[in-house]
């Protein structure tokens, strides 16, 4: 699967909210030394109840907007 998400760093809880185009997942994590896209990850996992070794940041690693690719759903 797919997803082309809007990543919000330094919110106060982690969250997806589906009803936004694209998809935007909110993280505490601040967009520093890539610790949103660690946190992103994280979530991601625990949220599809995945690995987080089936998750991979395709495009916008330094970018609000990002693609990501989860397998395994």
């Amino acid at each position: 699967m797919r997803l082309e998400i809007k990543v919000v760093a330094g919110a106060r809880k982690n969250m997806i909210k589906a009803d936004a185009s694209p998809l935007r997942v909110y993280l505490t994590a601040p967009a520093v030394d890539g610790k949103a896209n660690k946190a992103l990850v994280d979530f991601l996992s625990e949220y599809y109840k995945i690995t987080k070794t089936n998750i991979t940041i395709i495009s916008g690693l330094k970018s609000r907007r990002k693609t990501i690719m989860i397998e395994g759903i």
